[in-house]
């Protein structure tokens, strides 16, 4: 299923962008963190520790600072430099959540941009796109969930 083009109006974009980085990142962190070892090796992102990756939402004016650390990730210090920086809009993030776009075609298309390390960058672009995210469909869910299972 095609996900419906839609761009963040500008004012709320921009209104966004002013607001505090580190509740999103946290959130992100978190979201990571349970993901790790379940979705995608422990190991597979090594590279990256110690290192700060940013994603930038760039229609919704939304930067996440991220750095993984021996016990995970977390959200990076304020002001932390980016090693690398991951950004789209966020309709294209949306759809390569979706599996509806290829990341390789929106690189090339311009749509997802890698800055800085772009090795580091390619490495975390090829990890989440190995996630194998029917593990995440409710019906798999919901047995999980079930006592017993």
């Amino acid at each position: 299923m095609q996900l419906p083009a839609f761009t963040i109006p500008a004012p709320l974009g921009r209104l966004v962008g002013r607001l505090p980085r580190t509740p999103p990142a946290l959130v992100v962190a978190c979201a990571l963190n349970l993901a790790r070892g379940r979705l995608f090796p422990v190991d597979a992102l090594a590279p990256l520790l110690g290192r700060c990756l940013r994603l930038e939402v760039v229609d919704a004016g939304l930067r996440i600072d991220l750095t993984l650390t021996p016990r995970g990730f977390a959200a990076a210090p304020p002001g932390s430099a980016a090693h690398v920086t991951i950004s789209a809009s966020a309709h294209d993030f949306l759809a390569l959540a979706a599996r509806t776009e290829d990341p390789d075609s929106l690189f090339f298309n311009r749509r997802l941009r890698i800055e800085g390390d772009t090795e580091l960058g390619l490495l975390v672009k090829n990890t989440l796109d190995a996630i194998d995210l029917s593990v995440l469909a409710p019906q798999r869910l919901l047995r999980r969930l079930r006592p017993g299972h």
